[in-house]
């Protein structure tokens, strides 16, 4: 199994990016996949999750309202994405994936099984 995360890059305050999560011998048939975010110093935090075959999702408070989580079980891909960016969104963003449907008592503190190599969004003020 491979996760490979794509799409961070340097914007600036209020700014858009959308990343991207492809995932090899991982189906969306079944499973979850969720973006973590770490930035220097900080705890690693869990951002948004999706049950990949129902589409539900969740969302951490600091993201709700401004990031969307979905996928396309065609390309086997999950993408996050983040509206109205603010710098303290600053971070490595990583996919994770697990073959349990999550709920959202457990989607934050799951052990995800796979891990994509993170993806660098810097947001400048």
């Amino acid at each position: 199994v491979q996760l490979q995360a794509s799409g961070g890059g340097l914007v600036q305050t209020g700014g858009s990016l959308r990343l991207s999560c492809a995932a090899s011998g991982f189906t969306l048939d079944y499973g979850s996949i969720t973006w973590f975010r770490q930035a220097p110093g900080k705890e690693r935090e869990a951002v948004s999750c999706i049950r990949t075959r129902s589409g539900v999702t969740y969302y951490a408070e600091s993201a709700k309202g401004r990031f969307t989580i979905s996928r396309d079980k065609a390309k086997n891909t999950v993408y996050l994405q983040m509206n109205s960016l603010k710098p303290e969104d600053t971070a490595v963003y990583y996919c994770a994936a697990t073959r349990q449907n999550v709920i959202s008592s457990s989607w934050r503190i799951t052990n995800y099984d796979y891990w994509g190599q993170g993806t660098q969004v810097t947001v400048s003020s």
